[in-house]
């Protein structure tokens, strides 16, 4: 096994997804990574299903899902990068990296800079992780919360 898949394989598989912003779950959904190309890229897919009846209305107006993402390795840059793209017709790139138990990815733009951190359980059966996002690159406000669970 190469030692770009080792690195990203902590991610392999499905796992049940909840956002929460504030407290109020906003979705639960799926994603699901697996390997492309003979393992040179992981596909990362995401659907929500309905939403309850408590998520904000601002919220439902700006779901992203379903979601594509395509994760490759740059050896001249020694790193990880990920392809977003969503239903609502953003295309992003962000940069990744999962060392040890934990999962970043980030991305500065103009006017939007954005970053995720997710922690790995132990038994790599969960990940909690969050969103932030920065006009500037320099303060940072919580945009929203996510858990990944491993379905039993």
């Amino acid at each position: 096994m190469s030692e770009v898949r080792r690195l990203l394989r902590p991610l392999l598989g499905l796992w049940d997804m909840e956002a929460t912003v504030g407290g109020v779950v906003t979705s639960r959904g799926w994603t699901s990574f697996a390997w492309a190309d003979d393992g040179e890229f992981l596909v990362q897919r995401a659907d929500a299903g309905p939403p309850g009846e408590d998520v904000p209305r601002d919220w439902l107006e700006s779901s992203p899902f379903p979601t594509v993402s395509v994760i490759g390795y740059d050896d001249s840059e020694e790193g990880f990068t990920l392809l977003y793209s969503d239903a609502r017709g953003v295309l992003r790139v962000y940069g990744l990296s999962l060392v040890g138990r934990e999962w970043r990815m980030w991305r500065a733009a103009e006017g939007f800079h954005q970053r995720f951190k997710g922690v790995l359980s132990d038994d790599g059966h969960s990940i909690t992780a969050f969103w932030e996002r920065s006009t500037d690159g320099r303060t940072w406000l919580r945009d929203f919360d996510m858990t990944y669970e491993r379905p039993r």
